[in-house]
């Protein structure tokens, strides 16, 4: 079976713990070459392909730090082109013997001719981030190419077309990278990894991520597909019919609702510890879709074997799992460094007898949009913004859930067409109250906070700077139990803070 690495040229980036280090994958992505990030202590043994060239991140350490990363050494003899960009190039020096000293001032670099063929991109001012600099050339230097700049952030003059340099004509990928490429080559894989009766389960939620694996799935294996929605309460109002009207309806995947809003509520009763919440709705989860859904349809095969042929059994269970939650889990300490473990690289049954299946773990958030348009998934849902996966749980009242549901928020966003200029928005439930007037009464209500941000991957993110008169026409809705808005604006960008509250 043919994996992603036999059907595209592809470039390793090894990652030393930068807070840039997935841009250059992005970057490299936007050229329509193939790029995957793997920590810097990854084994050359180990790699189960051999990359068209090699591009080693920056890094916060010196690397005359004591517990300074180094990378495999066999990447030298691999026999292809390497770019060290800041710590990269110094780690390179030092395998080769050149000389790192300490800076006290930002450098230009030394140029590379392969790399600056056009005048232009010379004498630029550069992104530079790091207090080492490179003294004394290494003496054997060949196709090995280092920068003690940032090419891969957006302010650094031309660096997009550096990276491109390197990867399309030193390093001579086909840039065949594309949604259209893909989306063929993976039905097939899907195809061959279940066989002509194996069956699959997976959750949907009605966002982008598990619509677009769904329909894909549906693409490849039809009925065999079994997706699940568990209505767990905390949804935004209706949200389970329309998820049902779309994808059942509209795009014809085989759907189950199951409404286990009630179980979910009992168990969330005075709880108001967020980590709590998230954790009981993790285990509820489990308990709904594995031992109960997922069980009657094992079932089904059974009852069929009566005059029909029986259906196979399931073996797979899906998962919408994106590149960005890959990386969380494997990036190298550091400013890049694992936070938390993304809820769809965990959470599983320990003694789960299902293989996963992720058909979307290679792309960023961009790449499935552009992959559900190839789909013919309908606009608006896939440029929906995400939904937390425990739902509105963690700043859930009746009033969240009725507030989102008569446009205090959302629908102004799309009266003013910024939708899809801003990539996640939502309304925050603040544990306090204030002050207000209503209707000539004195109110003592809830404060609730918006929060919209853009983002190209989730990875980083920064505040929206809404227009005022868009933040006057959203405060001025009246709801009842809430009297006062207020906009998350403060030094609120990822990180420090994460795009959720809680």
């Amino acid at each position: 079976m043919a994996e992603i690495h036999d059907q595209f040229d592809t470039i390793l980036i090894l990652d030393f713990g930068s807070q840039y280090s997935h841009l250059i994958t992005r970057r490299c992505r936007e050229l329509n070459v193939y790029a995957e990030l793997m920590p810097c202590t990854s084994k050359l043994a180990d790699l189960k392909f051999k990359p068209k060239g090699i591009i080693l991140s920056g890094s916060p350490y010196s690397v005359y730090d004591d517990d300074a990363p180094h990378a495999d050494p066999g990447i030298y003899t691999l026999g292809v082109p390497i770019l060290g960009i800041r710590y990269g190039l110094q780690e390179l020096c030092c395998n080769y013997k050149g000389q790192v000293q300490i800076s006290r001032s930002s450098g230009s670099g030394n140029s590379v001719d392969a790399l600056f063929e056009d005048s232009a991109m010379r004498c630029k001012c550069v992104w530079m981030s790091h207090g080492d600099q490179l003294s004394v050339m290494p003496p054997d230097f060949h196709s090995i190419y280092g920068i003690q700049f940032h090419p891969e952030v957006t302010y650094s003059p031309q660096g997009r077309q550096l990276i491109g340099r390197f990867v399309l004509n030193i390093c001579q990928c086909r840039p065949n990278w594309t949604m259209e490429e893909f989306i063929g080559k993976e039905i097939v894989r899907i195809r061959e990894i279940c066989g002509p009766k194996g069956r699959v389960i997976g959750a949907v939620s009605g966002g982008v991520d598990s619509t677009v694996a769904a329909k894909l799935m549906h693409e490849a294996i039809g009925d065999r597909f079994h997706a699940i929605m568990v209505d767990n309460g905390v949804l935004c109002l209706n949200e389970a019919q329309q998820v049902t009207d779309m994808l059942n309806k509209d795009l014809g995947v085989n759907l189950t609702v199951v409404d286990a809003s009630e179980l979910f509520l009992s168990r969330l009763h005075g709880v108001e510890d967020p980590e709590q919440k998230c954790k009981i709705i993790g285990n509820t989860f489990i308990n709904v879709f594995f031992e109960t859904e997922a069980s009657k349809i094992e079932e089904a095969p059974e009852k069929e074997e009566n005059g029909a042929e029986a259906k196979g059994k399931i073996e797979w269970l899906l998962q919408g799992t994106l590149y960005p939650d890959v990386i969380k889990s494997i990036s190298f300490k550091g400013p890049s460094a694992t936070i938390k473990t993304h809820h769809n690289v965990s959470g599983l049954l320990k003694d789960m007898k299902l293989q996963l299946i992720e058909p979307l773990r290679e792309l960023f958030k961009d790449e499935v949009r552009a992959l559900g348009r190839l789909l013919s998934i309908p606009a608006p849902l896939v440029q929906r913004h995400p939904f937390p996966g425990p739902g509105l749980a963690i700043r859930w009242v009746k009033i969240l859930q009725q507030a989102d549901h008569i446009h205090i928020y959302i629908e102004e966003i799309r009266k003013a067409n910024l939708y899809n200029q801003i990539s996640q928005a939502m309304i925050i439930l603040l544990p306090v109250k204030a002050v207000g007037v209503m209707g000539d009464k004195r109110t003592y209500e809830q404060v609730i906070a918006l929060r919209a941000v853009t983002s190209e991957d989730f990875m980083t993110a920064d505040w929206y700077a809404f227009p005022p008169e868009v933040l006057r026409r959203i405060s001025s809705n009246e709801v009842s139990g809430i009297n006062r808005v207020t906009y998350d604006i403060s030094i609120s960008s990822k990180p420090p803070a994460t795009v959720e509250w809680l």
